[in-house]
């Protein structure tokens, strides 16, 4: 008898409709949960957490409703109230109401959630169709460490294994730049559909003085099922050989071929010396960072690590990289820069010629400097046959010689080839935007530059080159528009002399004049490319000054900025003068222009 007073007593106090209400409450944070925490890349144990927090709650909240009762006074002990005036009927009638409306939004909820995933199943079922088995992006390392300092160490490992296994052509394999973008991991299906690949390594790293734990995990990730998983306990002195081991283990795992020279690249051990390699790595850290003072310091890795160990042929590649890239930061003139960065990459094949990335830097130091593209291209087909999957390797062979020579087709397949080996890099998309500026696909370049400024809408280089785009279209209050973004976004002298063409070639010639006068003024006190005076005289109409600057743009050596001398549409206005195509015939002679063949003699 006691028994059926104790459930009258929960049907009194609300208990079995406040269970209802709790468990439809629960049903409904879950489906949102599952719906917003991947839109904000949150890590998985944070459904987990929601999911504990909802079990501990369900005891709490009937042990609640037993002994409490809400009344019109507040919420009170229920042995407190009155069982005349008691209201617990009209509140049981409340909650009835209310768990109706949160069952019909949840259900709406989960019908949202099935609809959408119908959605896009197909789409994604075609694209596994075209995603290779054989391919893998390897996610940002987790730093174990106690110091934070060693995350330079951990990005290292990272690159490293990601490089050993690009090497192997029969792998389809993710660019750095794009899977820095996952520092907090997330729905691995997601992420990996984003970046096109079937499977993601995962691993973590701890740093202990002259010790190094690594633990690697292999996952499909259509499913998360763990294919591989190892933890490697090593001093620094093997740290190539865990890397080595790692990459071998993923191509056997994954069922990639290897040819005999591949073998060999991923088994390399670069240098002997443990010192002179954290070194190299700190350099790369640093030179990752791509910004003028970042590049210098990267520099100076780069030397140390060259000072311990004279035979490094990465550190010398690293030399060169940061060298090549410093003009465009106007962190360096390219008469000084340049000639350095060749002179490092061709130290650095004397001693490793397998280097992909010593080639690309060689291929942009005799474009630059030399204006020499018969050899540059080699270096580039060299790099690209050396490392298939080097994505910068096919982005600056599409960007900057083919599209110079007017081979546009082939520029816009190599960009588009980029894109797909490292789909998130904002530089990589933004250059296949320019190649087809080049090829005066204007309203492709358009759609490209604004899909790169979706992923950071903050990205100065897309704002230039967007401004530029519309420029050719003229398009001139646009182009001010993103030219204006660029510049407050970066204090880049170029951005001055393009937002001065596109004043003066609006008919604001009293603008671009004082833009004349900063960048003079500027130019006593950093360096500033000729190539920005040539476009705001282009601009004013003046040709004899736009000239003059175009020649001493030539006499610089600055490959960057003339070099796509025959394409770039701000050049028009010169086109058919004597003394501009006397110019062009002397950096892209008019008998390779748009020749294949002739460009390969």
């Amino acid at each position: 008898m006691k028994i059926d007073i104790f459930f009258a007593e929960l049907k009194r106090r609300n208990v079995y409709k406040v269970a209802v209400a709790y468990a439809v409450v629960a049903w409904l944070t879950i489906q949102a949960a599952s719906i917003f925490l991947p839109a904000f890349n949150a890590p998985q144990w944070a459904m987990q957490i929601i999911i504990l927090i909802l079990v501990i709650g369900f005891p709490i909240a009937l042990a609640f409703s037993w002994a409490f009762e809400i009344t019109s006074e507040g919420i009170v002990r229920e042995s407190e109230v009155n069982p005349n005036a008691s209201i617990t009927h009209h509140t049981g009638r409340k909650i009835v109401a209310l768990t109706i409306v949160l069952a019909v939004i949840a259900t709406g909820l989960l019908i949202f959630q099935f609809v959408r995933q119908r959605s896009i199943s197909t789409p994604r079922q075609s694209e596994a169709a075209t995603v290779p088995n054989k391919s893998i992006a390897v996610l940002p390392f987790d730093n174990l460490s106690r110091d934070p300092d060693n995350a330079y160490f951990v990005e290292g490992i990272q690159d490293e294994i990601l490089t050993r296994l690009a090497k192997i052509a029969d792998l389809k394999v993710i660019a750095r730049s794009s899977t820095q973008r996952f520092q907090n991991k997330g729905d691995l299906p997601q992420i990996a559909q984003q970046l096109g690949v079937a499977h993601l390594l995962e691993g973590s790293v701890q740093k202990v003085n002259d010790k190094v734990r690594i633990n690697v995990q292999l996952i499909k990730a259509a499913n998360e099922a763990h294919l591989w998983a190892e933890v490697y306990d090593r001093k620094l002195t093997d740290i190539f050989a865990v890397e080595s081991e790692i990459a071998k283990t993923i191509a056997d795992t994954l069922q990639a071929k290897l040819t005999g020279t591949e073998q060999r690249f991923i088994a390399a051990r670069p240098t002997e010396n443990a010192e002179a390699h954290q070194l190299y790595l700190k350099g790369r850290f640093f030179w990752n960072k791509r910004t003028g003072n970042d590049l210098k310091k990267s520099i100076d890795y780069f030397q140390q690590a060259l000072g311990i160990d004279p035979n490094y042929a990465l550190g010398y590649a690293g030399v060169a990289d940061a060298y090549v890239f410093l003009p465009g930061y106007n962190a360096g003139a390219p008469q000084d820069c340049y000639p350095k960065a060749m002179a490092a990459a061709k130290k650095a094949l004397d001693l490793d010629n397998t280097l992909a990335e010593a080639h690309t830097t060689l291929a942009l130091a005799l474009w630059y400097y030399g204006f020499d593209f018969s050899q540059a291209n080699q270096e580039f087909q060299r790099a690209i046959e050396l490392n298939p999957n080097y994505a910068t390797g096919h982005q600056q062979y599409g960007n900057n010689t083919l599209s110079a020579l007017g081979r546009f087709d082939e520029a816009i397949a190599e960009g588009k080839r980029a894109v797909e080996l490292d789909p998130l890099s904002l530089v990589i998309n933004a250059d296949l935007g320019w190649n087809y500026y080049f090829a005066r696909r204007y309203d492709d370049a358009i759609t490209q530059m604004r899909k790169t400024l979706e992923m950071d809408p903050g990205y100065y280089y897309a704002h230039v080159n967007l401004g530029q785009v519309f420029a050719a279209k003229r398009a001139f209050d646009e182009a001010i528009g993103e030219y204006q973004k660029a510049r407050g976004l970066n204090d880049d002298p170029f951005v001055l002399g393009l937002l001065g063409h596109a004043y003066a070639s609006s008919g604001d010639k009293t603008e671009a004049l004082k833009i004349v006068d900063q960048l003079k003024a500027l130019s006593r006190q950093r360096y500033v490319n000729a190539y920005s005076f040539a476009a705001v005289y282009i601009g004013l109409g003046d040709k004899g000054e736009a000239l003059h600057w175009l020649e001493q743009s030539y006499q610089d050596r600055a490959g960057a900025d003339i070099g796509w001398i025959r394409v770039d549409a701000l050049l028009d206005p010169l086109r058919g003068d004597p003394q501009f195509e006397a110019l062009a015939e002397k950096i892209v002679p008019a008998a390779q222009f748009g020749n294949k063949a002739a460009a390969k003699r």
